[in-house]
């Protein structure tokens, strides 16, 4: 629950925008109109102090004219868009540190039906075409607030070649469950070995959590679940001590949790950090004890220059054998997407 929610005059002139309105006004939360199409205030005495102020505030906006113009997202999906920027949780590696600029203030998009409208523009005819939206957020992370994930979960539905992806490191699915999404929409949860989530993985619903709100998301309707198509996104994979023992114990529990016939696809990603983001996440968590030491890593450039700090090759390829062979030992009906 956010400590205030800050919401534009063009968020209010949005009819999207007055539906969260009700929404946060149902759950009593402080509300504040703003004058303009602004934000300000967010900033304390020091980075920290910034983070914390930014991260227990729901600001309600629009969309700008450049998110219209969506951008291509491999592996995981054919196209990105977003329905907000920011995200409740504090996880010490966080991926959004150096992507996203200003404070971490989560900002949640008031114009959400020309969003939607918008997709339209970039499915090709007779083709299939994939649509990622956890790029910038966590949207069942704020769905209480917002209803927007519901809401691109039932507009997918209606689209006979368009699919929906998104992640969460939340639990709270009972809303989804009986949503007509006509199988277009993959629900994946993202899961690590236990040291990793308990340690780094602050304000998230725990891995049982999380797997149990998969289950229910896998199950078929007739046994009480949404049944959707599921994911497992494993990730930041990291070789800490006792690495195959903690991430055996996390294939156990999915084992547990999906211990029935069920569309299932596995994404792994191992973990990487660029300068910028290490950075920013060393002043949003200064006492973190997350290894970041580009002496430990080998680089890996982009075809723009950019720069960022991976695992070394034999390590990587010791990480990827064991996963692949897992899976395909345990879950031998379940596709690999990808492992970076």
């Amino acid at each position: 629950m956010p400590e205030r929610v800050l919401f534009t005059p063009a968020a209010l002139d949005e009819d999207w925008g007055q539906q969260i309105l009700a929404r946060v006004q149902s759950l009593n939360l402080p509300i504040e109109e703003l004058s303009q199409n602004r934000l300000k205030g967010l900033r304390g005495e020091s980075e920290r102090d910034t983070y914390n102020i930014a991260k227990r505030t729901l600001a309600v906006v629009t969309a700008p004219p450049s998110s219209f113009k969506l951008s291509p997202i491999p592996p995981s999906a054919d196209w990105q868009f977003h329905l907000a920027e920011g995200c409740p949780a504090h996880c010490q590696y966080c991926y959004l540190a150096g992507s996203l600029s200003g404070p971490p203030v989560i900002r949640v998009f008031a114009n959400l039906p020309q969003i939607l409208e918008n997709l339209a523009n970039y499915e090709q005819q007779g083709e299939t075409t994939s649509y990622e939206v956890s790029c910038y957020t966590d949207p069942l992370g704020i769905e209480h607030l917002t209803g927007s994930l519901a809401e691109c979960i039932r507009y997918f539905g209606t689209r006979p070649n368009a699919y929906l992806r998104w992640v969460s490191k939340f639990d709270a699915v009972d809303g989804l469950l009986d949503l007509p999404h006509n199988g277009h929409t993959r629900c994946r949860m993202s899961v690590n070995a236990a040291p990793i989530s308990g340690k780094l993985e602050g304000g998230t619903a725990s891995i049982a959590s999380r797997l149990d709100a998969l289950r229910r998301l896998a199950l078929p309707q007739e046994r009480g679940g949404g049944g959707y198509p599921v994911g497992l996104v494993i990730a930041p994979i990291m070789p800490i001590n006792d690495w195959q023992m903690h991430y055996s114990y996390l294939f156990d529990q999915i084992n547990e949790a999906l211990d029935f016939d069920c569309n299932l696809t596995f994404e792994l990603i191992s973990h990487r950090f660029t300068p910028g983001s290490k950075e920013v996440l060393q002043t949003w968590y200064p006492q973190s004890k997350l290894e970041m030491d580009e002496a430990k890593r080998s680089i890996k450039r982009n075809k723009f220059g950019g720069t960022k700090y991976v695992y070394g090759k034999d390590i990587m390829k010791a990480l990827r054998c064991f996963f692949e062979s897992e899976i395909s030992r345990r879950f031998p009906n379940a596709e690999i997407l990808y492992w970076t």
